[in-house]
């Protein structure tokens, strides 16, 4: 699948919001979006125009796409999957979103960023309940244990990541051991694990226009 291969920080400077893509980097006086909180190309620093109700929606669509580092059509599935399940569309996006096996690779500690979870999975680097799994998409439930593989425990992306796992809070529903270098889902993710920096119901209105 095509991937986007460009500067990240440029993504995060057109959304306005800080959505730590590049690791490390974005934890240090380097991050391009603290450097230039202004929007990218040659008209970046004029004058700020009041978005249009459509101009919103799609840059909270924008936004939580490259969060999770989907393409359009992958993003669309997974709307048109919550659209059919029981209970509120933008929870459940979100929700889906969340139980990704390389969102939760990132949220336990195991990479720094999003793109290097999935390259990480991709890569063959955990295991599920003792199985290998190398699909980035694949949804993890409750009770499920992620492990890095024996042969993985080296990995220095893996290790230096694990350094600083204390760095950013751990969702409540993943519980991790460190030193074992595995983790376990305790619970289904809720609306209130996710950031409050997201507005999905934007979302929902502009896919079901």
């Amino acid at each position: 699948m095509a991937r986007y291969i460009g500067p990240v920080c440029r993504l995060c400077r057109r959304e306005d919001a800080k959505l730590f893509l590049k690791g490390d980097r974005c934890f240090s006086d380097k991050c391009g979006y603290e450097r230039r909180q202004y929007p990218p190309g040659q008209h970046g620093q004029g004058r700020k125009k009041r978005p249009s109700d459509y101009g919103q929606q799609l840059r909270e669509k924008q936004k939580v796409k490259r969060i999770y580092g989907l393409l359009e059509k992958q993003f669309r599935g997974y709307y048109y999957k919550a659209s059919r399940m029981r209970g509120v569309t933008g929870e459940n996006l979100l929700m889906l979103l969340e139980r990704r096996l390389d969102n939760v690779a990132l949220r336990f500690g195991f990479s720094s960023s999003h793109a290097e979870a999935r390259q990480l999975v991709r890569h063959g680097h955990f295991t599920v309940n003792g199985k290998r799994i190398n699909i980035p998409s694949y949804q993890v439930r409750p009770g499920d244990t992620i492990e890095v593989r024996e042969r993985s425990r080296k990995v220095q992306k893996i290790v230096d990541a694990l350094a600083n796992v204390d760095r950013v809070p751990r969702p409540a529903w993943l519980e991790l051991d460190k030193d074992g270098m595995r983790g376990k889902i305790t619970a289904a993710p809720t609306r209130s694990d996710v950031s409050s920096d997201i507005d999905e119901q934007l979302i929902v209105e502009l896919y079901s226009k």
